[in-house]
């Protein structure tokens, strides 16, 4: 059974939809903003792993270096990235987070070429 997903071109979000029937009408519309402004996404290949092969990853120190206590935005992509090597989804709230960190991140380095 496809999973297809499809950006919203007025929130940005991500929305999957599980298709049954491949053969039915279908129209997505954004589950956030419930938007019909959606564009299909290449999705990401899942593979399901062993919790054993999960455990082994994240034993890896080389996967979480560069990681700032202090820094909300750093600590949301940890949540986010920790998250995805359990298994699970942190949410929309870790996600609104890291977008707007990357969004403040990229601001300040404007302002930064701005002032050079």
């Amino acid at each position: 059974m496809p999973i297809y997903e499809y950006r919203c071109e007025e929130c940005r979000k991500i929305s999957e939809f599980l298709l049954i029937r491949t053969d039915e009408k279908f129209v997505p519309q954004c589950k956030r903003c419930n938007s019909k402004k959606v564009s299909r996404v290449l999705s990401r290949v899942r593979v399901i792993r062993s919790e054993e092969s999960r455990m082994e990853s994240l034993a890896d120190p080389s996967k979480w270096g560069g990681i700032d206590e202090k820094d909300p935005k750093s600590m949301a992509k940890w949540m986010k990235k920790m998250g995805k090597e359990l298994g699970e989804d942190m949410g929309e709230d870790v996600d609104q987070m890291v977008e707007e960190g990357m969004e403040e991140e990229m601001a300040s380095k404007s302002e930064n070429d701005l002032e050079d």
